[in-house]
């Protein structure tokens, strides 16, 4: 791993842990293991390094999200494998993963962030989300329901599952595996 590599899981981590008032860069060169120089260096300030530590962590869940819903037979059972990855991806970057509900352009934290770009990956998702429902209803696999706004709902949902889980004190059992139940349940064709 480069030290460029190694910064940006650290700022994941430090900003997934502390969020984006308490972690400063000094902390992430620490934990980075680097001199405190090369994160200013390699990503400017830390509005910069808090927006491409959540880009970052969206491009890799992408590309696992997509890889593993070209397993679907049908839209449904696309956009099925979609949901249940996305919460996979959640559980094993648990340490990192919170710096994306923290970045996310549906966040309300540090309103004078420029969310422009890092809302333009999360886009990505959605209508991600949206072709796997089209897909659906062309195959017939998931009843008729208007575009773009399921898609919408649907991110909404499992964002709300993912939320509930790693920023309450709620412990529910199987929320990510009835979450997912719930999206197919909601779109299935009767």
């Amino acid at each position: 791993m480069t030290k460029k590599e190694k910064i940006l899981l650290a700022a994941q981590e430090q900003f997934g842990e502390h969020g984006y008032t308490a972690t400063t860069l000094k902390m992430v060169a620490d934990h980075a293991g680097v001199a405190s120089g090369l994160v200013s260096h390699y990503y400017g300030n830390k509005d910069s390094l808090f927006l491409e530590a959540g880009g970052d962590l969206i491009d890799q869940m992408l590309e696992v999200l997509t890889d593993k819903a070209s397993e679907g037979k049908s839209g449904l059972e696309s956009l099925g494998l979609f949901v249940e990855a996305y919460f996979l991806f959640t559980e094993s970057h648990r340490t990192t993963f919170p710096t994306l509900l923290r970045s996310s352009p549906f966040s309300d934290e540090y309103p004078h962030l420029d969310r422009t770009h890092i809302a333009s990956k999360f886009k990505k998702l959605i209508d991600q989300i949206e072709d796997y429902i089209r897909q659906g209803i062309e195959d017939g696999s998931m009843r008729e329901a208007p575009l773009p706004q399921t898609s919408y709902l649907v991110y909404g949902h499992i964002v709300g599952a993912v939320r509930t889980k790693f920023l309450t004190p709620f412990q529910i059992d199987n929320l990510f595996k009835e979450a997912c139940q719930f999206v197919i349940r909601s779109l299935a064709k009767d």
